[in-house]
């Protein structure tokens, strides 16, 4: 059976079962901060059909979207201890508490998304999936997070020059930080909810992510340029707490893992979908497109980030092991 009709199966039962979490002998908690639809939260439901089916009914998976649960650096706490069973989370929020996420999350560090695919499906993804237990996660899949690219409420940005004063938010980690300030702009840590206020009332001049994202949230009706300079391509990470996990048995834990392996594939489809239909809402609403702009400044500007958070021979060698890959 064809993916794209096994996911249209899948997502028409997931629609369905959102009243049997009653009949399940374990109900796992699962955190997203992103709407209903969306491609993260979507795969995550798919992923706990797949689980409900090959566990015969008895784990389900309850996903709680749209930060209902809180933003991602407060469920990353609540899942380390166990409150949250499951997490989507952006590597930026892990930034601080994961060094080799940190990695992954350098301007530019992949050369596209087909880059980054091959990076984190093989024995680098694997590694850096592996130090988030020490840490009290267990690191299960990547899904895809796009390309995220500057917008902002005051004037096109054609150049590094654009930005220099701007107030730019960013996720709440120092690489990201880091980042603007190499660019002259003023870096703003906040959380993802707080965003849309922040831009409509000037607290801000402009943020950064992906097409779904930029659309998703509404960001566009209060940021009328975007410039597709695509400095991050920052996989998003499906963890499970260490707490959650070390219950399971061991039977149970490999069906999770191989059930999250699965999902990949789905999310995968689900966002390159979602990008064309975001793009195409985003053009029609007026939005002014910046997508001719000469990257290699920007690129050039990423030097002392890199040698600041890739300070270590072990993070140095990712680098170069990453930039190797073909």
């Amino acid at each position: 059976m064809k993916l794209r009709t096994t996911l249209a199966a899948l997502m028409a039962t997931a629609a369905l079962s959102g009243a049997a979490f009653a009949e399940c002998e374990l109900t796992l908690k699962s955190s997203d901060t992103h709407p209903d639809g969306y491609p993260t939260v979507a795969a995550v439901q798919v992923m706990g059909e797949m689980i409900k089916e090959r566990s015969g009914g008895r784990i389900c998976i309850e996903v709680f979207h749209s930060a209902q649960l809180g933003e991602e650096k407060d469920t990353i706490e609540q899942t380390k201890f166990g409150v949250i069973d499951m997490n989507r989370v952006s590597m930026g929020p892990f930034n601080n508490i994961i060094e080799e996420t940190k990695v992954v999350s350098l301007p530019f560090i992949f050369r596209g998304t087909d880059h980054m695919h091959r990076v984190m499906d093989g024995p680098i993804g694997e590694e850096i999936l592996a130090a988030f237990e020490p840490h009290g996660f267990i690191g299960l899949a990547y899904f895809d997070g796009g390309s995220r690219s500057f917008y902002n409420s005051q004037k096109p940005i054609d150049s590094i020059d654009d930005l220099a004063g701007m107030k730019v938010r960013v996720m709440q980690s120092d690489v990201f930080v880091d980042m603007m300030s190499a660019l002259g702009a003023n870096a703003t840590p906040m959380p993802y909810g707080e965003v849309y206020s922040a831009l409509q009332t000037g607290v801000i001049d402009g943020a950064e992510n992906n097409w779904p994202s930029f659309e998703s949230s509404g960001h566009y009706e209060v940021a009328g340029y975007y410039t597709l300079n695509e400095h991050l391509i920052v996989p998003e990470a499906l963890v499970m707490s260490k707490v959650s996990w070390d219950k399971l048995t061991p039977e149970d834990q490999a069906l999770i893992r191989q059930a999250a392996k699965d999902s990949v594939a789905i999310n995968r489809e689900l966002w390159a979908a979602r990008e064309k239909v975001s793009e195409e809402k985003i053009r029609a609403a007026g939005v002014q497109i910046i997508d001719n702009i000469d990257k290699t400044p920007f690129i050039e500007a990423m030097v002392p980030v890199y040698e600041k958070h890739a300070n270590t021979p072990k993070l140095q060698d990712l680098v170069t092991r990453i930039q190797a890959t073909e």
